[in-house]
């Protein structure tokens, strides 16, 4: 009889579970039921083909995407001719305690060269403001947006203003725009310029932020803007020759309790695949973790998005690369610097589970991760996952191969107080230019 040995949860099976994670994620009660049932078939009757029969059922059954989520499309861009309503959003969405959205728009809106645009909870789209095509408005807004307690909307714009490279704006709950700060003002670009990230602000109205290129070495900056409009920058990349403090940081920042600010930089560092960055309250810039020091970039490479901190000091983020199958990864830093790689994407053959993470996370009080894939899923046009803390990937949607309900998600996720997740693709949907949408658990 094989029952016996085919119990859940024996340690037979969570010995030899270590050994198959290679193959994606699974749910243990199945794979240990299944390995107990291998184990057990060889013993008992030196069945071979008993043994590969269980195995397969583990391959069959243990590693199933689940997607019992219901994503709704909330809105398609360029609605109209022109796109006056804007098109193709890379960023993320900012959510008031009405339920309204509130995000920016690469292309579209009247001059073609980027929108601000409010989306309400009947899915009726506002336009905000429409960037200019003149020197006097910032132009391609690629980050999200920053709300205050009064309902002020801040971001930035990766070029246009005074010199054409870039601008910090606000936004009035009437919808007045004031240009807050035109980059490379100083000799040389040494204020940086072209932003493609959003703000952080402080308890003081300082905002923070970061600029791609420029800074005193050329390679990128971390800035600081006064609430009367002075700039200051924190720190210049590339101080030294090889770049070990990284340089081009394309994402934005994370503020601790103490002050501390944490971000990241796309490239170099000591070992070339970009690095996670701490500037203390005090000034002083650090480089507070290295990626690609492991073999093949194992633990990840070229980090395009952000991070997030927990309540312990743990920081969260992603990389567009590396891991262990060279498709981007999910990974925690502990307060010590200590990496943990919580996942790999591509785990399987045609990466069901999502790959090249472009974007940042959230994460819901019971310590969930969420987020999105650029590419990957089902039809290879990108995902929307959940991460658990004990390292299970669920795959909540994989984008539809026809685009109706958008493809290529560059941005990260928001979540309502009910567990709702809201987002962007850049393409794809009824019009071809991009989405809002809405993921239901």
């Amino acid at each position: 009889m094989l029952t016996p040995a085919c119990g859940y949860g024996t340690r037979r099976g969570l010995d030899i579970l270590a050994v198959v994670r290679k193959f994606g994620s699974i749910k243990p009660p199945a794979m240990s039921w299944s390995l107990d049932c291998a184990i057990f078939a060889a013993w008992t009757r030196g069945s071979f083909t008993m043994a590969v029969l269980c195995l397969l059922f583990i391959v069959v059954v243990g590693f199933q995407p689940a997607e019992a989520q219901t994503e709704t499309v909330l809105y398609s861009f360029c609605a109209q001719t022109g796109c006056p309503d804007g098109s193709n959003p890379r960023a993320d969405l900012v959510m008031n305690t009405a339920g309204n959205l509130y995000g920016t728009t690469l292309y579209g809106g009247a001059s073609g060269v980027g929108t601000v645009f409010e989306l309400g909870p009947s899915g009726t789209e506002t336009v905000l403001h429409s960037f200019a095509a003149s020197h006097t408005d910032g132009h391609y807004p690629y980050a999200g947006l920053l709300m205050d307690t009064t309902g002020n909307l801040y971001g930035t714009a990766q070029s246009g203003g005074a010199k054409g490279l870039g601008t910090v704006f606000k936004l009035s709950p009437n919808g007045t725009e004031t240009l807050l700060y035109s980059f490379c003002i100083l000799a040389a670009c040494a204020d940086g310029y072209h932003p493609r990230a959003g703000l952080i602000m402080d308890a003081k109205g300082n905002l923070y932020g970061t600029a791609f290129d420029g800074g005193a070495y050329d390679a990128g900056a971390v800035f600081e803007l006064s609430p009367s409009g002075t700039e200051t920058v924190l720190h210049s990349f590339c101080q030294q020759a090889g770049c070990p403090d990284g340089y081009y940081p394309q994402a934005g920042l994370v503020m601790d309790a103490s002050g501390n600010l944490y971000g990241t930089t796309l490239y170099n560092g000591a070992y070339g695949g970009g690095t996670v960055f701490k500037i203390s309250s005090d000034g002083t810039a650090t480089t507070f973790y290295n990626f690609c020091t492991a073999t093949g970039c194992k633990n990840g490479r070229y980090p395009q998005a952000g991070l997030i901190l927990d309540t312990n000091g743990n920081l969260y983020g992603t990389t567009y690369g590396g891991g262990s199958y060279g498709k981007g990864t999910v990974f925690e830093l502990g307060p010590s610097g200590a990496e943990t790689l919580l996942h790999s994407f591509c785990a399987r053959a045609g990466c069901p589970d999502g790959s090249h993470p472009r974007a940042d996370l959230v994460m819901d009080a019971a310590g969930n991760l969420y987020g999105t894939t650029y590419d990957g899923g089902t039809n290879s046009v990108g995902t929307v996952f959940k991460l658990s803390p004990n390292g299970t990937e669920t795959v909540l949607h994989s984008f539809a191969a026809n685009g109706s309900d958008g493809t290529h998600p560059y941005a990260g996720l928001v979540m309502d107080t009910v567990g709702n997740l809201y987002g962007t693709t850049y393409s794809g949907g009824a019009n071809g230019h991009g989405t809002v949408f809405k993921v239901t658990p």
